[in-house]
């Protein structure tokens, strides 16, 4: 059953661009605020960024990428073949002003507040999925069995000390495991595995594509329009309503939302917004016959590596490669992400994997854009969720919708304005 449309939107117009999972929840919360809402996409929902996630439910995940000792083990990470951090050749001048802008997020009273703004977030971000995962009826495809931590050495155990305060500062609960514990919890851990905990509220989704999609087809049940086409231009002209202009037309709106993830960018600095947003792209193989059964996702923190049990088999993620939005797959990075997993988890195979790759619109300060285009009130931006946008997509919905009703949001957004750069 859908909510019965709350009488804030009054039958206005909003186009939402992108219907990644954040695009999806925008959409969702406006159509259920009583705007009336036509949803773009380029490609099929949810096959972009979405589609590849590690399905992970970060619900902890405080802390953000940039932290004061970060600098020094950058250098080595980019010339490391084998790190999470990769940079394809050539991208680096062309990076480099991100990367500063990503050094200077690291300092320690920086950290804090980035701490606080993340916190707001995720500790709203399962209040804003329940209702809309209720109505769609898909509450099955978020799965709270809890997720597990590996170290493989002392000295990692104690580098991550910092992530693990900060997740027990914000309420998280952690159990510490030996090498031993942890191979009892999960029994397809290796021996190299050295320490663990376990974070028993964790959770994950087993069909990230499955979700968006199940998403938008109760938002298009509900009267939502999509249609599939490429967006060129967002115009927005003072005193008229804005157009997208796509490559079949223009449809005009009394607002637009932005939510179309790396190629945000591009449209946002139309209207004259520079945000500093970058591709960290990440890659996975999909494992229909891995070898192993999971009970629990597994991330090992010495090699940024995430298993996650799935419908479909195993997925094994990671990797932060920059190389730009134009640049081929390096496909190589897939083989490597199997490679670190196999490192924790030596029974997983690899054969008949399907390798993939799509672009995380990640800013320096790993926090996203949700709010007004400065100087434009009639286009909301949604985009630059890095590493947690299926997290954080319904919190971000709830929000933009709020603002686009002219209701004081329910978190305060000062953190995530566009002009913070």
């Amino acid at each position: 059953m859908s909510k019965s449309p709350d009488p804030a939107g009054g039958g206005r117009s909003v186009i939402v661009v992108g219907a990644g999972i954040v695009g999806t929840c925008c959409a969702v919360y406006l159509k259920r605020a009583g705007f009336a809402v036509t949803l773009i996409e380029r490609d099929a929902p949810g096959e972009a960024c979405s589609f590849g996630n590690a399905g992970s439910i970060g619900l902890t995940s405080f802390a953000p990428q940039s932290l004061p000792s970060l600098w020094r083990k950058i250098p080595a990470m980019m010339i490391d073949r084998k790190s999470a951090l990769q940079v394809r050749p050539g991208q680096f001048p062309r990076s480099f002003p991100w990367f500063m802008r990503f050094l200077m997020a690291g300092r320690p009273r920086r950290v804090a507040k980035i701490i606080a703004a993340r916190k707001a977030l995720l500790n709203n971000a399962m209040g804003a999925f329940d209702p809309i995962l209720a109505e769609a009826g898909a509450q099955g495809l978020i799965e709270t069995h809890g997720k597990i931590f590996v170290y493989e050495s002392e000295r990692s155990y104690e580098g991550g000390a910092f992530d693990r305060q900060v997740r027990r500062d914000g309420g998280a609960r952690i159990e510490e495991l030996s090498g031993d514990e942890a191979r009892e919890h999960e029994p397809a851990l290796g021996p190299r595995v050295h320490r663990a905990v376990f974070l028993p509220d964790l959770g994950h989704c087993p069909n990230p594509l499955r979700l968006t999609q199940e998403l938008v087809e109760h938002f298009v049940q509900g009267g939502g329009t999509l249609l599939k086409e490429t967006v060129l231009t967002i115009e927005d002209a003072t005193g008229a309503a804005p157009r997208v202009i796509t490559e079949t037309g223009r449809h005009e709106a009394d607002l637009v939302v932005l939510a179309a993830g790396i190629w945000s960018r591009a449209l946002a600095a139309q209207l004259g917004v520079k945000v500093p947003l970058e591709s960290q792209r990440g890659y996975h193989m999909m494992l229909p016959e891995s070898g192993v059964s999971l009970r629990y996702p597994v991330i090992s923190v010495d090699r940024n590596a995430l298993i996650t049990p799935m419908e479909l088999g195993i997925r094994v993620s990671g990797i932060a490669e920059h190389a730009g939005i134009t640049a081929p797959p390096n496909y190589a990075l897939a083989d490597l992400v199997v490679e670190h997993a196999r490192a924790v988890m030596p029974g997983l195979v690899a054969d008949g994997g399907e390798p993939w790759s799509g672009h995380r619109p990640s800013t320096p300060d790993s926090l996203p854009v949700i709010g007004p285009a400065p100087g434009n009130g009639s286009v909301l931006l949604a985009y630059g969720h890095g590493h947690t946008g299926l997290t954080m997509g319904a919190i971000t919905g709830r929000l933009i919708s709020e603002l686009a009703a002219g209701q004081t949001p329910g978190l305060d957004l000062t953190p995530y304005r566009a002009d913070r750069f």
